[in-house]
C-alpha cells in the first residue's frame, strides 16, 4: 500500500463552476504510481466547494451557476454575516450545499472518471483568489 498527500494551489478563478481535473492531475503526478486506489480531494475554504459533473458542454457549468444563484440569492435582509460583502454569506451556504470533498477511484495510474465527468471547483465569491486543495492518494 502506498500513500501520498500533497497540498496544491489552484490558479485564481472567476466566480462560477470551473473544471480543475487537469490542474489536479498536472500537480499530482503520483497518481501514475497507483494501479488500484482512491484519491480524495478536499478544499480548505468555506466559500468554495467541489463536485463532479459534466466535463464536455460548458453550458452545464453556466446552468449550475444560474441555478445556485436562484437557490441562494445575495442581499437577503435576514443575512447577518455580511462584513465581507453581499456575496459572503451566500458563498458559505453554497459551499455547504456543494460539499468540501470528492473521491475518485484510481485505476492503472489514471483517475477513473466517467467519459463525461470532470472535477469542478465551485467558486462562489466574486474575488475568491487562489484556492488550496489537499490531495490524499491511497492504493497499490
Amino acid at each position: 500500500m502506498k500513500t501520498f498527500q500533497k497540498q496544491i494551489a489552484l490558479k485564481p478563478k472567476s466566480r462560477g463552476f470551473h473544471l480543475v481535473t487537469s490542474e489536479i492531475e498536472d500537480q499530482f503526478p503520483e497518481i501514475g504510481e497507483i494501479q488500484q486506489g482512491i484519491l480524495q480531494v478536499f478544499i480548505k475554504h468555506t466559500s468554495a466547494g467541489l463536485t463532479i459533473n459534466e466535463n464536455a458542454d460548458p453550458t452545464v457549468r453556466d446552468d449550475f451557476e444560474s441555478h445556485i444563484n436562484k437557490m441562494v440569492p445575495e442581499d437577503q435582509p435576514y443575512y447577518r454575516h455580511t462584513f465581507e460583502g453581499s456575496d459572503d454569506m451566500p458563498a458559505h451556504i453554497k459551499a455547504s450545499l456543494m460539499g468540501t470533498s470528492v473521491q475518485i477511484p484510481v485505476t492503472n495510474g489514471k483517475l477513473n472518471l466517467g467519459t463525461w465527468q470532470g472535477i469542478y471547483l465551485c467558486e462562489h465569491r466574486n474575488h475568491g483568489g487562489s484556492r488550496k486543495l489537499v490531495l490524499s492518494l491511497m492504493g497499490a
